[in-house]
């Protein structure tokens, strides 16, 4: 009916000349009835994982609009000078809605859109925007602080293990929130640090897994798209926590618990904006509160009165009253980086490049 109303409204204005003079986005709009969306994956879609959670949500975006989205995807665009071009050629194609997922795809994604401002671009883990490209992100680190809790409850050598792809912000902020929340329990506990330089490497990832282990860590987790490093911990009888996906199910011995990213609502949003007309450029942090930030099923192996603590300093943190870099923190070298009574504030988060007091690794010199 309401459609049968606007092609009549059309058919008159065009009978009048008038179409011109309201513009042509007007039939544009009503003309386009399958908004065209395009999503470029960083590594390859696997059982679980970084890229995984991306389609899922995805998949949760076209469930909400039965009929009215078309999605193209790319995966394996890891490389910058590949992105710019995958970023332009999506653009190109009429997609009105592109999506890059990761932190590497930003620099190519703001050259595109500024080239291409009729077309809305959407980016996780990016920390720059522009009138036609907007950016979300994760409250990594409170799921990781919860998850330092119980790997500082349930380790024996007092030595974690993490692993990451790149010593970026969005990674460093969730290494050294790991520490802390082991250290809120256990004080006497450090933890020693990989960086793969690779957002992909299974094999790469095994061998750090199993060094981390050789040099006594006895709870690891890692921050890369793939379960390996459940996997040795398994193969190994160490505990490990999963990160993206729930990823019990690779080990089902040994692993802890996951905290798990659902990126359904930034795209189900960002889609139904796009629609409607509604789209503004903004930047989005959300975590545990809204629930983009979710810990999977715990072990029940952790003892009862160690769970009870660990909800009960998830509700803090949903309410505000437990920050995980409140102060007093020092860095690696001891320098008093945020005092008591304060805590880090989100701008310093966004951007942070130095390790807290007890990690144990090498950061590039800025």
């Amino acid at each position: 009916m309401l459609r049968d109303t606007r092609r009549d409204f059309l058919k008159q204005l065009s009978a009048l000349g008038l179409t011109t003079a309201i513009g042509g986005r007007a039939m544009d709009a009503f003309a386009d009835e399958v908004l065209k969306v395009a999503v470029a994956y960083v590594s390859p879609i696997g059982d679980v994982g970084w890229t995984k959670q991306h389609d899922l949500a995805r998949q949760a975006m076209e469930a909400a609009f039965p009929g009215k989205i078309k999605v193209v995807k790319v995966e394996g665009v890891s490389q910058a000078q590949d992105a710019e071009r995958v970023f332009r050629d999506l653009a190109n194609q009429g997609n009105k809605l592109v999506i890059g997922t990761s932190f590497s795809h930003m620099t190519p994604m703001m050259k595109v859109a500024q080239s291409m401002p009729k077309t809305t671009f959407e980016l996780c883990s990016g920390i720059k925007t522009l009138k036609n490209m907007g950016a979300f992100e994760a409250r990594y680190y409170e799921g990781t602080y919860l998850a330092g809790i119980v790997a500082g409850k349930m380790s024996k050598s007092n030595v974690l293990g993490f692993i990451g792809g790149f010593p970026v912000p969005d990674i460093l902020g969730p290494a050294n929130a790991f520490l802390l929340g082991a250290r809120s329990v256990n004080p006497k506990a450090t933890c020693k640090v990989i960086w793969l330089s690779s957002w992909y490497d299974p094999a790469k990832e095994r061998d750090a897994a199993n060094a981390l282990i050789s040099e006594g860590a006895d709870v690891v987790m890692s921050m890369t798209d793939t379960p390996t490093t459940v996997q040795v911990g398994e193969e190994k009888g160490v505990w490990t926590v999963g990160y993206a996906s729930d990823m019990s199910k690779y080990g089902p011995k040994k692993h802890l618990t996951s905290f798990v990213v659902d990126w359904s609502s930034e795209y189900i949003n960002a889609a139904r904006t796009v629609m409607d007309g509604t789209w503004k450029s903004s930047h989005r942090w959300d975590g545990l509160k809204t629930g983009v930030v979710k810990m999977s099923p715990y072990k029940p192996a952790i003892p009862k009165d160690v769970l009870a603590y660990v909800a009960q300093q998830e509700q803090a943190i949903i309410a505000g009253k437990l920050h995980p870099f409140a102060g007093p923190l020092r860095d690696q070298s001891g320098k008093e980086r945020v005092a008591a009574g304060s805590a880090l504030p989100d701008d310093q988060l966004k951007g942070i490049n130095w390790f807290v007091e007890g990690m144990q690794g090498n950061l590039p010199r800025s």
